[in-house]
């Protein structure tokens, strides 16, 4: 059968490829739904590296993705059964490893196809079920789980004071991150800082929220989550390092594309423990799932999705990309090809 593949091929340039799709091994889902991530979009609006570019593209974009199962020769799924799809593809040992940092591992819609196809060929291990959970929201389930991933990190370093956690960001990541926090170590007090007054009205949930401009002197934060990611990561880091507590952990999920100074003599004065987080595995996914539903956690989720026309034309993949630029958290669309 012959499968239509919509590749990113050059800046704001897509092209359909046709593949053809076996029926003799993997599990054939039909998407449903596709939410832009960060990463996305800087592929698409050509914001990394020459060189990164050329080497990654041509490329299939979107890692982000729930659908049915129309064919499943394994016979563990239903057909018609709701799916989310794990776009990390680790290699097959890779021992104490988390499978997202396996060396081997590869990662799709980052220099191989992602999910933006007709249909979607995949082995059944990067298939989650899941039930119970709307599928705008499920959609994000790839966002939530890296959410997950960093919150499991963060219980197996970090010393067992935990008095107040700091998150910095007002992003859909750090609101993401803030949701897990708060279910996952309910005794402690979370803090977000971030710098719009507006996203972070939307923190409702948290202990207390400030401006970066309004920090008080006193704060103080027994461990952080720095989810600001570009230019942002510099000071979020240089505040973090000034308002944690010795022998703090520093979570580290912001992603930048240049370098960023860090004061390491207060790192060493306070005994810092520094953890870079990316990505996740089936076990996220699956804890994810699980955590979405929740009624008061899919309600939150709701907030900062931000819920596109279907697309149903390259036209309308271009609208999606162009619209989400001006949107200030997640957009999610239904897919229609």
């Amino acid at each position: 059968m012959i499968n239509h593949i919509y590749q990113l091929t050059g800046v704001k340039t897509l092209c359909i490829k046709y593949e053809d799709i076996s029926f003799s091994k993997d599990v054939i889902v039909q998407p449903e739904y596709m939410a832009i991530c960060h990463a996305d979009q800087r592929y698409f609006q050509g914001k990394r590296d020459s060189k990164i570019m050329c080497e990654k593209l041509p490329m299939a974009l979107i890692h982000e993705c729930c659908g049915r199962v129309i064919y499943d020769p394994t016979g563990e799924f239903k057909k018609g059964q709701t799916v989310v799809l794990i776009p990390n593809m680790p290699p097959p040992n890779y021992g104490t490893i988390y499978e997202n940092y396996a060396r081997g591992a590869h990662f799709l819609s980052s220099g191989y196809d992602g999910f933006m196809k007709e249909l979607i060929s995949i082995v059944p291990d990067r298939v989650v079920p899941y039930q119970d959970i709307e599928p705008e929201v499920a959609t994000i389930t790839e966002f939530v789980s890296v959410a997950v991933h960093a919150s499991e990190r963060f219980d197996k370093i970090s010393h067992e004071i935990r008095d107040r956690i700091g998150i910095w960001g007002d992003g859909s990541l750090a609101y993401v991150v803030a949701n897990v926090i708060k279910l996952r170590f309910p005794m402690s007090k979370v803090t977000v800082i971030g710098k719009q007054q507006k996203k972070l009205a939307q923190f409702s949930f948290v202990d207390e929220t400030y401006t970066a401009a309004e920090i008080p002197d006193d704060l103080q934060v027994d461990h952080a989550f720095e989810c600001c990611g570009g230019e942002g990561s510099y000071y979020a880091i240089q505040d973090i390092i000034r308002y944690i507590n010795p022998q703090g952990t520093l979570i580290l999920m912001g992603v930048s594309e240049n370098q960023i100074p860090v004061e390491t003599r207060m790192v060493l004065e306070k005994g810092i423990t520094i953890v870079g987080c990316s990505r996740s595995g089936r076990r996220d996914f699956e804890y994810a799932v699980t955590m979405m539903r929740h009624s008061n956690i899919q309600q939150r989720l709701k907030r900062i999705i931000f819920e596109e026309k279907p697309v149903s034309s390259i036209g309308d993949i271009h609208k999606a990309f162009e619209d989400d630029m001006f949107t200030p958290f997640k957009t999610v669309f239904k897919w229609n090809l």
